[in-house]
């Protein structure tokens, strides 16, 4: 019914709505002693810049942090849930949460949603086995990297990453690359803009 409906509406001219995306430009890459993460602080409701200054790195663990992109409700309640499963963890076993294990809490939540969750995270951390770096999909897939990016402003963050990243990078050189890499979301991504933010964790 709904098709013969949809072929009698644009035949009389109607347009559909479009479908709109939540734009934003996140990066993290791993250096000689720890992981660097990075974040545009815009956040979007369909065309219109819905906040100017919007926090997406989140708190995980003494040794976690998130930077997430997609639905900025569902990036919120997700690391935060996440966030206080992971400090019951580390009260019960009275060690250091490891990067791994948050990575298949947050990655077994997702795929029990389906994807319904739009969620898109790229997780960072250190432990004893020193640090790692995951992207996170909504549908539950992961990935462990060396450095990555998600958002809207993908493509250029990812070919600064590419063209600048190296092993054992310095803590210097890894903050400017990955403060480069969203800066070119930024400008080349309409839905990426006002301030970088980074946050640093190491051993």
């Amino acid at each position: 019914e709904n098709c013969k409906r949809n072929s009698f509406l644009a035949s009389s001219g109607f347009k559909p709505p479009k479908t709109t995306k939540t734009g934003t430009t996140i990066c993290a890459v791993v250096f000689k002693d720890g992981v660097v993460l990075g974040a545009d602080t815009r956040s979007t409701g369909g065309d219109m810049v819905a906040d100017k200054n919007c926090q997406k790195l989140h708190y995980v663990a003494p040794n976690i942090y998130c930077a997430g992109a997609g639905t900025a409700a569902d990036c919120d309640k997700t690391t935060s849930n996440i966030s206080s499963q992971l400090e019951l963890h580390r009260l019960n076993t009275g060690r250091q949460v490891p990067v791994c294990t948050a990575n298949r809490i947050v990655k077994q939540m997702l795929f029990r949603y389906q994807g319904y969750i739009g969620t898109y995270l790229i997780m960072g951390g250190v432990d004893k086995w020193g640090p790692q770096l995951y992207e996170i999909a909504a549908h539950g897939s992961t990935s462990k990297l060396p450095f990555a990016a998600m958002g809207s402003g993908t493509l250029p963050a990812m070919s600064v990453l590419e063209g600048g990243w190296k092993k054992d990078l310095e803590e210097a050189e890894a903050k400017q690359l990955v403060r480069n890499a969203i800066a070119a979301g930024i400008f080349n991504d309409m839905g990426s803009g006002s301030n970088v933010d980074l946050v640093v964790i190491k051993a």
